[in-house]
């Protein structure tokens, strides 16, 4: 039986609000990647709310929950309002994540997306796998996106300077940079990824006319990895301030209650899915319409 309809079951046939009743919903939650703490903070506060009522009946104890794991994501920081890109301005989105959470992959899909609405360029800043590069190389034709790349063990920010260069000097309104995605534990990728974000910084800092409004740096997480995924989160977070996440490989034996771990700990939204092999298979983050998948 998936998380989602386990949950529902439970949440459908349970007749009482008893102590049980509790206990086994946090251990339910826990299983579906929700983090211990988390877990038992939220069905204490579901326990307050409740009150006397009996969350079986009705559905109650299904409606209150979800009211509250909707007012956690939302709890999310977002970007200022007053620093959104104009249509004069270039998007940088910085994809950072360790091998395997299929960074390569969803540089492509997120190009596809945003090549709906403007000119989209690629940089292949994992210069560290020469597979990387070309299996970028290899979405870019099929996309007819344009690919800025170095030889395999070349500079990754010199990728990056080169890119941004290209970028305002053609007219794009987007630039995504695919980068390294060796264990998030070795420090000397994260102090590549450092290296690269101060070349995005000091080329923003030095445009004239604010050409670059924002740099986005996205965390592309494998939401079959569970909690495991909230340390990822944690580290990368501590080294270059993240400004989201991309949630990938939603369709298969995903649990998704990590998603809620990093709402409420570290602030941090999911801003796209990814829940397919096709380009197409990217779709912006709508929080409710999360909180019912997750429900069942």
């Amino acid at each position: 039986m998936a998380f989602g309809d386990k949950l529902k079951r439970f949440l459908g046939l349970k007749p009482a609000a008893d102590d049980a009743f509790f206990d086994e919903l946090a251990d339910i939650l826990v299983e579906g990647d929700f983090g211990a703490a988390l877990a038992f903070e939220t069905v204490d506060e579901l326990r307050r709310r409740c009150g006397n009522k009996s969350p079986g009946a009705g559905g109650e104890a299904r409606r209150v929950l979800s009211e509250m794991l909707a007012e956690t994501l939302k709890k999310a920081r977002r970007f200022d309002e007053n620093n959104i890109r104009t249509e004069k301005n270039l998007r940088v989105i910085l994809l950072l994540g360790v091998n395997g959470a299929g960074k390569t992959t969803t540089a492509a899909k997120l190009a596809c997306l945003l090549q709906k609405n403007g000119r989209t360029l690629l940089a292949a800043a994992d210069t560290f796998r020469a597979a990387a590069i070309d299996q970028l190389k290899i979405h870019g034709e099929r996309l007819g996106i344009r690919v800025v790349a170095h030889q395999h063990g070349g500079d990754p920010a010199a990728v990056v300077y080169d890119a941004l260069e290209a970028a305002l000097a053609g007219g794009y309104t987007s630039l995504i940079i695919d980068t390294a995605g060796r264990m998030h534990t070795k420090t000397a990728l994260v102090e590549e990824l450092k290296k690269i974000d101060r070349v995005v910084q000091t080329k923003q800092q030095g445009q004239i006319g604010a050409a670059l409004a924002r740099t986005e740096r996205l965390l592309v997480l494998d939401a079959t990895t569970g909690s495991n995924a909230f340390v990822q989160a944690e580290t990368f977070d501590g080294a270059v301030k993240l400004d989201g996440v991309v949630l990938t490989k939603t369709d298969s034996s995903a649990k998704g209650g990590v998603v809620f771990q990093l709402a409420d700990r570290l602030r941090l939204p999911v801003l796209y899915v990814c829940d397919g092999e096709k380009y197409e298979n990217i779709r912006p983050f709508e929080a409710d319409e999360y909180v019912r998948e997750f429900l069942g």
